[in-house]
């Protein structure tokens, strides 16, 4: 397995990139910017960073797309970003702060902490929600 170790921008590039690709199939910078309201200059040089460390690619028209590496990076911060919004509305937050939080604590937890409180949000479903 690679190294998935990135800085916390770039997880949160990628997963941006992942999210406009399922909901709009194409991805440009100005799509980028406009999803996360950060300047054009911004995203130009994160996008350049990207494509330096073989995280994303982008073609003569200017779409990005996500190269393997990249796309398990933003996969991985993706899956974490949607349990964890789901475990903090379980718990009464509401959506819009939920994923908020979520959006923080994704990058710091560890594999085995995801993978238990992806079991104890299972075991929640399979025992309040059945």
């Amino acid at each position: 397995m690679p190294n998935l170790t990135v800085h916390e921008s770039a997880e949160d590039y990628l997963e941006t990139i992942l999210i406009l690709q399922s909901r709009n199939g194409l991805v440009r910078s100005i799509d980028i910017v406009n999803e996360m309201n950060f300047s054009k200059p911004s995203i130009s040089i994160a996008m350049k960073k990207l494509r330096e460390q073989g995280y994303i690619e982008m073609d003569q028209n200017g779409y990005i797309s996500l190269k393997p590496e990249g796309k398990e990076i933003a996969e991985r911060i993706y899956a974490r970003h949607r349990l964890l919004t789901k475990c903090l509305m379980a718990i009464g937050i509401d959506e819009e702060k939920a994923s908020d939080e979520a959006c923080r604590i994704e990058h710091v937890i560890d594999d085995e902490t995801y993978d238990k409180i992806n079991s104890c949000y299972e075991h929640y479903l399979s025992t309040y929600k059945a």
